[in-house]
């Protein structure tokens, strides 16, 4: 039950981030400069920023560029992990030993630490569409190692099952063997390794927005959302605080949604 709600509330917030050209109040960079630092009234219900612009709008944009490209991020990790896992516990040998070192060596280093890396040698002057496309492919290309690993223990307990066998036995072609009788049986681990990826990519985000390495201005996301408290005027203006609280709620109903063990298995049975 505790599950379902969790997923209603979390397709209402996608609901909502898909609606904010039309609920949000203004344009996410419109500058009211005569109510800079602006407390909540009926006009701004969250008030505004040191620039004058709706922190109500600018919350409902970032949470739409957020919440949309975090599982494009997620998806573009998945394939990778799908095609160098699967391929790598089928073809074994060389091939196996090269991707199974790759995953290492990106396990072995902390994501932020990649991200950083990689962002940090690109121009800081982009333009926010831009550092959009940047900040969330580079998460998708840098995220596979681990759901690489789990797709390639997958894949190896059905490589030298019955049905693998009798589908090489009668000369089923590869693709054939891939989307009829492998992929089915891997759409569980799929589904679960996307749902951990979401989050995480979520969090990447904020945590290269909180450094300036994130989308850039005057585009939104949570991370540049974050970064603005580090100037909060006040702790009592506990307004300013929505973008964290709305953060930790999504990342609790994600946490409350994922997949249970018992629905995975009676899945793939």
């Amino acid at each position: 039950m505790i599950r379902y709600a969790a997923l209603g509330l979390l397709a209402l917030l996608f609901l909502t981030a898909l609606s904010s050209n039309w609920i949000a109040p203004a344009p996410y960079e419109r500058q009211f400069r005569t109510e800079t630092n602006g407390a909540p009234s009926a006009k701004f219900p969250l008030g505004t920023d040191h620039l004058g612009r709706d922190r109500l709008s600018r919350l409902l944009y970032g949470t739409r560029v957020s919440l949309l490209l975090a599982p494009a991020a997620a998806a573009i990790s998945l394939v990778i992990a799908l095609l160098a896992g699967g391929s790598a516990a089928l073809a074994g040998g060389w091939w196996d030993r090269i991707v199974t070192a790759a995953s290492n060596l990106f396990l072995s280093l902390p994501w932020l630490f990649l991200f950083l890396t990689v962002r940090s040698v690109l121009p800081l002057n982009t333009a926010p569409s831009t550092s959009i496309l940047i900040t969330f492919g580079l998460m998708g290309l840098l995220g596979w190692g681990a759901g690489a690993r789990v797709i390639r223990a997958a894949v190896l307990q059905i490589r030298d099952a019955p049905f693998t066998l009798y589908a090489h036995a009668f000369g089923c072609p590869p693709a054939r063997l891939w989307f009829r009788h492998l992929l089915p049986h891997l759409r569980t681990v799929l589904l679960a390794q996307f749902w951990i990826s979401v989050p995480a990519f979520i969090l990447g985000e904020a945590s290269l927005g909180l450094l300036g390495l994130g989308v850039a201005e005057p585009m939104p996301s949570w991370g540049n959302l974050l970064k603005e408290l580090q100037s909060a005027p006040e702790w009592r203006e506990y307004w300013v605080f929505a973008p964290i609280a709305l953060l930790s709620l999504v990342m609790i109903l994600f946490q409350l949604s994922r997949p249970m063990k018992h629905e995975l298995k009676g899945r793939t049975a």
